[in-house]
């Protein structure tokens, strides 16, 4: 069982990190192709504008007349009407907004500069955007894209070249791409989680398998072992019985008819504390409510322990020191859970030490505190923690004496919660543990 579970954890594992590194990959393809795509997208856009605003660039105006007659060498009576003295800057914005949203980029942010080439062939920059001066200077992250204004074949200005350029910058392109990649990625993440998530649940089922199968075998042991004993018992006292010399002796058939029964009740109740547990569990069990005195019911199951404990030579005190002591609880189950705490200091004992058992019961607001400490084993931190489980015992080492099905605290635990209380333990392995049971003060 082992060695498949650690098989079958190796195998899920290579399987989660293939698919990450898969994911992954994808991911990474995805992103340079958009980013292509994105920049074609973008070279079209300026194309179809650049395109749209040279409608007007095969045209001509008549020259500036107060140019000075020192630039006649180089003047002509008319020249190429230019884009930037058609166009604003606010038309130009709204033809590229357009555009990018027919090319189904309508979230993408750019800048736009329109130049003009003087006599010594350097750009002008007559139209630009707000932010352009600033995204034009970094070359390294931001898109560039430019395209000279050529008047159209058959126009008046054909073959004059360009003599004017549109410069296009699309700031931070890798985030531009993301965006528009966001729900993919999204999407994408969100299923390898969901894989991730689907790993822990099915390496948590497989351990708490793992759990139950230790649980199961635990409890068949000393399912086996608590039965096993009264009926040896039984078997050896009717074998007993059948003896001549026995049943002409009243007194030895009654001590051993004695034993009988003795070991026949012994077995009912495992019956019954199995049976209880079952029943806690699928909350069928009926709670007969009404208020009565905890501390009654503690100096009555105290009482009971006398003998066992005289015989130890250990001591319980008590200490019933609330002001008030009504709660609103089952008597029998009361009584039942008291009797497992004090039961279960006695067994816990310390090899050698006379077990000292201290109950102490006080107010805090309107809730009553009965704690019940011993100075016995303790239980380490890891133990403590899973106490309540049901079936669960700890390790005592060879500890005969220590017997059960590991129901006694799980029961505990259930049937405070079900009368509205609730249990704490606190323990320090070697120095003894404490329980702590709190339930509401009752109000009538």
């Amino acid at each position: 069982m082992k060695k498949i579970f650690s098989l079958i954890t190796l195998l899920i594992s290579l399987s989660l990190i293939g698919i990450i590194l898969l994911q992954v990959s994808w991911i990474r393809n995805m992103v340079l192709v958009r980013q292509e795509q994105v920049k074609y997208q973008v070279v079209e856009v300026v194309k179809q504008v650049t395109d749209e605003l040279m409608g007007y660039k095969g045209g001509f105006q008549p020259a500036n007349p107060r140019r000075s007659w020192l630039d006649g060498l180089g003047w002509e009576p008319f020249s190429p009407q230019s884009v930037a003295s058609r166009y604003s800057v606010e038309d130009i914005d709204r033809k590229f907004r357009l555009a990018f949203r027919k090319s189904d980029l309508p979230e993408i942010t750019y800048e736009f500069g329109l130049a003009s080439f003087d006599r010594m062939g350097y750009n002008v920059f007559e139209k630009v955007s707000p932010g352009f001066l600033v995204a034009n200077e970094d070359t390294i992250n931001n898109f560039r894209v430019n395209r000279g204004f050529t008047p159209f074949s058959g126009t008046v200005g054909e073959n004059l070249g360009a003599s004017e350029v549109l410069l296009v910058v699309v700031p931070d392109l890798q985030r531009v791409v993301l965006r528009s990649l966001r729900w993919n990625i999204a999407a994408s993440i969100l299923f390898t989680l969901i894989i991730i998530l689907a790993f822990y649940v099915t390496v948590k089922t497989l351990l708490q398998q793992k759990k139950l199968s230790e649980i199961k075998n635990d409890f068949i042991n000393n399912m086996t072992h608590e039965f096993k004993t009264p009926l040896a018992t039984i078997s050896l006292a009717v074998d007993a019985m059948r003896n001549e010399k026995v049943i002409q002796d009243r007194e030895r058939l009654a001590y051993f008819n004695g034993i009988i029964k003795e070991e026949n009740l012994r077995m009912n109740r495992q019956v019954e504390t199995i049976l209880k547990a079952s029943q806690l569990e699928r909350n069928e069990i009926e709670l007969n409510m009404k208020p009565v005195s905890l501390h009654e019911i503690v100096q009555q199951v105290a009482a009971n322990f006398a003998l066992q404990l005289d015989n130890a030579q250990g001591q319980i005190t008590l200490q019933l020191q609330a002001s008030g002591d009504r709660v609103v609880a089952d008597e029998v189950h009361l009584s039942n859970l008291i009797n497992n705490l004090i039961d279960n200091a006695i067994k816990y004992a310390k090899e050698g030490v006379p077990p000292r058992i201290r109950m102490v019961s006080s107010v805090q607001g309107k809730q009553i505190l009965l704690c019940i400490e011993d100075n016995g084993m303790g239980m380490s931190r890891d133990t403590l923690k899973r106490i309540f489980e049901k079936f669960y015992r700890a390790h005592t080492g060879n500890r005969h004496n220590v017997k059960g099905f590991g129901l006694g605290l799980s029961y505990v635990k259930s049937v405070t919660e079900a009368m509205g209380g609730q249990v704490k333990a606190d323990s320090t392995l070697g120095k003894g543990s404490q329980f702590t049971i709190i339930f509401p003060l009752a109000t009538y």
